[in-house]
């Protein structure tokens, strides 16, 4: 099912995005990389992939360039996974303030503990995963319309899910050598966009259960 599934990859001027790419597409999927700048929200709306990706890069969502509206156009329509930066950016679009990491993180590996739930789903816990970042997603400024899916063993927050529509992030790079199970955590993120493919009037739903104030309502 995810043989011609279209990814639109957002690539914040990183050389991580075309490791992205190739693995998406060992995957099966059909990838377009276009960069931050270099296209309009409007014409990304009028031709959808079944899924797009926000790449890692350099510096904070500032920098990000179109990332951060890309999040705010296509949630509840297409499912979208954020690497990184990119799940830098979904914590800030929700409310949630980046702030400078304990610990600068460059090309090392750490034990990522999961929920098994959205891209964790099936995946051992822990596994490990390589990180390139000096900022995160501060923990005590999340939103309750987040939800923490993964975590190091001192509580940083190294994964993120949207618990209303399918928007998910991680703070690791999945498409490193290093991170264990990393083509397994993209494949479960490109089951959900096939999904779109076969039926592209599905709602993008979050993977994982609503808010407690969105059951109670």
């Amino acid at each position: 099912m995810r043989a011609g599934t279209r990814l639109l990859i957002v690539d914040n001027y990183d050389s991580f995005t075309y490791n992205l790419a190739q693995e998406l597409g060992e995957l099966g999927a059909d990838i377009e990389v276009v960069r931050n700048d270099a296209f309009t929200v409007a014409g990304l709306l009028a031709e959808l992939p079944d899924g797009i990706v926000i790449s890692p890069g350099p510096g904070d969502p500032s920098d990000a360039g179109l990332s951060n509206d890309v999040i705010r156009a296509v949630a509840g329509i297409r499912p979208l996974l954020g690497v990184c930066l990119g799940h830098q950016c979904i914590g800030e679009v929700y409310g949630g303030e980046v702030v400078r990491a304990p610990v600068l993180m460059h090309g090392k590996t750490s034990p990522i503990y999961h929920r098994r739930e959205g891209v964790f789903d099936g995946l051992t816990v822990p596994f490990e995963a390589t990180r390139y970042h000096s900022l995160i997603v501060d923990r005590a400024t999340l939103p309750s319309v987040l939800k923490v899916t993964a975590e190091t063993s001192d509580g940083l927050i190294m994964g993120l899910v949207h618990r209303e529509v399918d928007i998910e992030g991680v703070q690791f790079h999945p498409e490193s050598v290093l991170t264990s199970a990393g083509m397994q955590l993209l494949g479960n993120f490109l089951d959900r966009c096939a999904a779109r493919r076969v039926d592209p009037t599905l709602p993008a739903r979050s993977p994982v259960a609503p808010s407690p104030a969105a059951a109670a309502g």
